[in-house]
């Protein structure tokens, strides 16, 4: 987890594990499935099953849901809440906000939580997006746009490393996307730098070996745009192969050792130069947010205004990819529900 106090969300996820989410959702009627990776998805593969069977859950006498409307004012009222949506108000004891985050506006991410949690004097740290694309200058990413591959992605800020994992990567006419770019994305062109990326696209094989294995190719007169055909996707292997500086109607025979050198090196270490992120419409996930020094950890009671609660990506707490951010958004939500549920004697 990340965020500036980033141990905030132990005790949350300590005392509403994985194992209890799957346990709790499986008793609403969510049947899940794990993956080798550890992903755990709905066995339909529909994200609207985990809506539906939350949405069921609140089909009770004593639960009032109301949908369509936007609270656009709260403000203290004796020991509780007036909840003011424009038209009418509406008195609560506890108050919950769980609006989630700015990320993805276009689909219902919005700025409503963090404007209500600053109105009650709570301070909101820079937001900005996680889990996101990333555009690049390089005019190969639009040749190769749609192309998937298997790399070792790895950000710097000039000879800096920033962040690095294994995954899969997808060209896009703007840049990079893919699971292993979001899981680097975080921080990316955030501030001054040569912000660039280093792809290795054969994570599991040394230079040597891939040297030993183009060399192979050389004993025959195959065209030279062929000479990474079946190590990489076909379109990749040109691409790289014209970024080596081998180009024209040659065959592989006619190949040097220093450019074959020069493959190798493109294969094991492309840079490209990142300009920026997308914005938030296209990110997954807000870092940033409601600041957790004034939130309780174990209880995620404001500590400045008794009887107000928040959770999820509202707080200034945000996950890799991976499931950490839905598992942050269930554990924190389960212990703001308890605690302001919770009747005190």
């Amino acid at each position: 987890y990340h965020g500036d106090k980033p141990e905030f969300a132990a005790d949350a996820v300590s005392l509403f594990s994985v194992e209890q989410t799957l346990n709790w959702f499986r008793k609403l009627g969510l049947y899940t499935v794990t993956e080798a990776s550890g992903r755990v998805y709905p066995y339909s593969d529909q994200a609207n099953s985990v809506v539906d069977v939350l949405r069921f859950a609140l089909m009770r006498p004593n639960i009032e849901l109301r949908t369509g409307v936007e609270v656009t004012k709260i403000k203290r009222s004796g020991a509780g809440f007036l909840i003011d949506d424009g038209n009418t108000s509406t008195y609560c004891d506890k108050l919950i906000i769980a609006c989630g985050g700015l990320a993805g506006t276009k689909l219902g991410g919005s700025m409503a939580g963090y404007k209500l949690l600053k109105s009650m004097g709570h301070r909101i740290t820079k937001l900005r997006p996680t889990l996101v694309q990333l555009k690049s200058s390089w005019n190969g990413c639009v040749s190769l746009k749609g192309v998937r591959a298997n790399c070792r992605a790895s950000v710097y800020c000039g000879e800096r490393l920033h962040s690095a994992s294994v995954g899969e990567l997808q060209f896009t006419d703007y840049g990079l996307s893919g699971p292993v770019i979001f899981e680097i994305s975080r921080d990316v062109c955030y501030g001054a730098g040569d912000w660039h990326s280093r792809l290795d696209f054969l994570p599991d094989m040394e230079k040597a070996e891939l040297f030993s294995a183009l060399n192979l190719r050389r004993d025959r007169a195959l065209p030279v745009e062929e000479l990474l055909t079946g190590i990489l996707h076909n379109r990749l292997g040109r691409v790289l192969t014209a970024a080596a500086g081998i180009r024209g109607q040659r065959t592989t025979d006619t190949v040097t050792d220093e450019e074959l050198h020069a493959v190798c090196s493109i294969v094991k270490s492309l840079d490209i130069v990142l300009t920026e992120t997308m914005g938030m419409d296209s990110a997954q996930v807000t870092a940033g947010g409601a600041v957790t020094d004034e939130f309780d950890p174990k209880t995620m009671e404001s500590r400045l205004v008794p009887g107000l609660y928040a959770c999820g990506e509202v707080l200034d707490i945000d996950g890799d990819c991976g499931g950490y951010n839905l598992q942050w958004a269930w554990s924190s939500g389960v212990l703001a529900g308890r605690n302001a549920g919770e009747v005190k004697k």
